[in-house]
């Protein structure tokens, strides 16, 4: 028996790791699988990461709010204030971005500004003063500002566009698990140890994406030369294949792309000749490509539908943590973990959309993705009414998790729709102008949900009492919420109405430009 268990004890260690590994491996191959191949899940995985670090800060200052008040003696409209400052910087900083996208090294950018993203999340835990943490938050604009315009061109030249809807539900996941980690860990760290823990621990992710992306996402060529098809196991760097159009053995287009140029030429959809491009526009000036882009009528919907959107997003972030513990008597900790599992709906709603909105384009319904934008819009809209009315919990959660896959499913679908209409050498710039403009409303929102939540009679009072003990807090955000229900009612009726009759020949002209370009060998 003593010779045995020794042996015993040593094979066991031996089994665990096998298992592990098998189990390791199983989840590997599923998520490549999900993916298209090694070399696209890497990209999704980074990409995603990129977006989560953007929103990871903004659900840690709702997630900490209340410790952020007792500790520095804040109101809610302070706690708007914070999450105001470093966005509102990140939409000033998005335009200069956007041009540097369009004729820079991207993937550089991206790891840059991460750092300097790292470094002002740990200046923010050292804060001791509300000015102090006001100032430290300006340089968290660096990653707002880059992370858009940059995902959205690397998306663009890396994916076909049939299947970008779905791709976008893969890579905006990022944005809600990023605001799960940020309201559950910052949460619980808030919570066990202290506020500025739940800044400082985020800086060890954004340290490990930075060096992943150094070191495993090279800059691909412009025009789609690096295209991943499914099965590939590598990036190929703009460095071996060079800016050109993604072309077949024949000189012709790729499938996909002929796919949606045979959709607009089928339904027999003529472009706006005046804003057909004939000549290469990377190099033309910021002025020029903010003019042009507007000019586009689907992509002034657009964004102003995303902007609606990311607006109710953003307040409802800040102050999710102080309504649930104020309304329903929850604990920092259980409130927290409650907006993570309500957080899945998100997550749901943004894989099931991104790929309705790709069959839809499949079936040549060109307005399949402004269709099913506009409808989550709606749907979100509907279902958080009566979540914010009923008086328990119980029937409280389920309505506000169907309320947030509608909320999460918007978008997909709207990003991979703004790089249809759009030439390829202006997405950088065409998405820095949406997000100056996006980010401008949602730098607002904080300031504004908790300033109208103040008249309505919610100072932070209530913080973790049931609601009928002390409801101040909880009823003035209630009320709050209410009425900014209606962006989102807006947003939804923009693109169900207005953008399914301009997106077609916006399409149209986006084609018609790539087409002229390339015949005047502008590239892609």
């Amino acid at each position: 028996m003593t010779d045995h268990v020794p042996v015993t004890e040593q094979k066991l260690p031996a089994l665990v790791v096998r298992l592990r590994e098998r189990f390791r491996r199983d989840v590997r191959d599923r998520l490549e699988a999900k993916a298209g191949g090694p070399a696209r899940l890497r990209v999704i995985v980074l990409l995603a990461g990129v977006l989560g670090l953007s929103t990871a800060d903004t659900a840690t200052v709702g997630a900490i709010a209340g410790e952020l008040e007792r500790s520095l003696h804040l109101t809610n409209t302070d706690i708007g204030l914070l999450v105001t400052v470093s966005t509102a910087i990140g939409a000033i900083a998005t335009l200069p971005v956007g041009v540097l996208t369009d004729r820079a090294n991207r993937t550089r950018l991206l790891w840059i500004s991460i750092l300097t993203w790292c470094a002002a999340m740990i200046l923010n835990g050292l804060s001791t003063s509300f000015v102090m943490l006001l100032l430290t938050r300006l340089a968290l604009g660096a990653v707002v500002a880059t992370a858009t315009p940059v995902v959205a061109s690397l998306t663009g030249d890396l994916f076909p566009p049939a299947e970008r809807g779905r791709i976008y539900g893969y890579i905006l996941t990022g944005e809600l698990v990023g605001t799960g980690l940020g309201f559950l860990v910052s949460g619980d760290l808030a919570g066990l140890l202290s506020w500025r823990v739940g800044f400082w621990w985020l800086a060890v992710p954004g340290l490990v994406l930075a060096a992943s992306i150094w070191r495993y996402l090279p800059e691909p060529a412009r025009g789609g030369a690096s295209r991943l098809d499914p099965g590939d196991t590598r990036i190929h760097p703009a460095t071996e294949v060079g800016d050109q159009p993604a072309e077949d053995a024949a000189g012709e287009r790729t499938r996909d792309e002929g796919e949606v140029e045979r959709e607009v030429e089928e339904e027999g959809i003529t472009p706006h000749e005046r804003l057909v491009l004939h000549d290469d526009p990377a190099g033309r000036p910021l002025w020029w490509a903010v003019r042009y882009v507007l000019s586009i009528r689907t992509n002034l919907v657009l964004i102003t539908a995303s902007a609606l959107g990311y607006f109710f997003l953003q307040g409802l972030e800040t102050f999710a943590v102080v309504f649930l513990r104020g309304r329903f008597g929850l604990s920092q900790s259980a409130g927290s973990t409650l907006l993570v599992v309500l957080g899945l709906g998100a997550i749901v709603g943004v894989l099931v959309a991104g790929r309705v909105g790709d069959r839809l384009i499949g079936r040549r319904r060109v307005i399949g993705r402004p269709l099913v934008a506009g409808t989550a819009f709606v749907i979100a809209a509907v279902l958080f009414v009566p979540a914010l009315l009923v008086p328990t919990l119980l029937l409280a959660a389920p309505l506000f998790f169907l309320a947030a896959a509608g909320l999460g499913g918007s978008n997909p679908p709207l990003d991979a729709a703004r790089l249809d209409i759009m030439h390829s050498r202006l997405w950088g710039r065409a998405e820095s102008v949406r997000t100056a403009l996006r980010t401008g409303l949602q730098a607002i929102a904080p300031l504004l949900f908790g300033f109208v939540s103040a008249h309505f009679g919610g100072q932070g009072g209530g913080l973790g009492q049931p609601s009928g003990a002390q409801p101040h807090g909880a009823i003035g955000l209630d009320h709050t919420f209410l009425v900014m229900l209606i962006p989102l009612v807006v947003a939804g009726l923009l693109l169900l109405v207005r953008a399914r009759l301009t997106y077609p020949r916006d399409v149209a002209t986006a084609v018609a430009s790539e087409r002229s370009t390339r015949c005047h060998g502008g590239g892609r």
